[in-house]
């Protein structure tokens, strides 16, 4: 028997791909159907998210669950404590993209600034034609300090870090829809 992180179930998307379940990315779709059905601040998406997640870990005898059961769970639970409004405008995003700025400083190799900036431009041109509504790209403040070969950090860690999030910026400018960024 295969054991699963957490207990919890891996999600299988309508394209076939089959991701971990992550808490953050349910909780991430309830935000956003709160806010289309007019709640800017919904205190709530918290609490439902743990509740679907209680459910997937008792009750949920499956390995897999697919995207129509979630949004059934998500939007029954919704109806329950009141709240039919954000079950109509919910639905789920495709898994965040996770890109790891330190990897691609270590694929380019230290001080190799230049293909560094590369291999970013690449991964974030997949981006933009893709169905991917969150990116989350992480370690930047290690890839700098690989890239200045810094065992410190140092004022030109700093340039170079403004860089490349201005660099970031500029290449996801022009995507048609939106897409919601956090850099770490």
């Amino acid at each position: 028997m295969i054991a699963l992180r957490d207990g919890l179930p891996l999600i299988r998307f309508h394209d076939g791909s089959v991701v971990a379940f992550e808490r953050s990315w349910l909780s991430s779709a309830l935000l956003r159907a709160a806010e289309a059905a007019g709640y800017k601040k919904w205190w709530l998406a918290d609490h439902v998210t743990e509740s679907v997640t209680s459910y997937l870990e008792q009750d949920f005898d499956e390995q897999v669950v697919t995207i129509p059961r979630i949004e059934k769970a998500v939007q029954s639970v919704l109806q329950v404590i009141g709240y039919s409004d954000v079950a109509r405008f919910f639905r789920t995003m495709p898994p965040p993209v996770r890109i790891s700025l330190e990897e691609l400083a270590r694929d380019a190799g230290d001080g190799y600034e230049l293909l560094f900036f590369e291999l970013l431009r690449s991964r974030l041109r997949d981006l933009v034609g893709s169905e991917t509504e969150q990116v989350e790209l992480c370690d930047l403040h290690r890839c700098v300090k690989r890239l200045r070969s810094a065992k410190n950090w140092r004022r030109d860690c700093s340039g170079l870090r403004g860089e490349i999030v201005s660099f970031i910026r500029g290449e996801l400018q022009h995507r048609a829809k939106d897409l919601h960024l956090q850099l770490s």
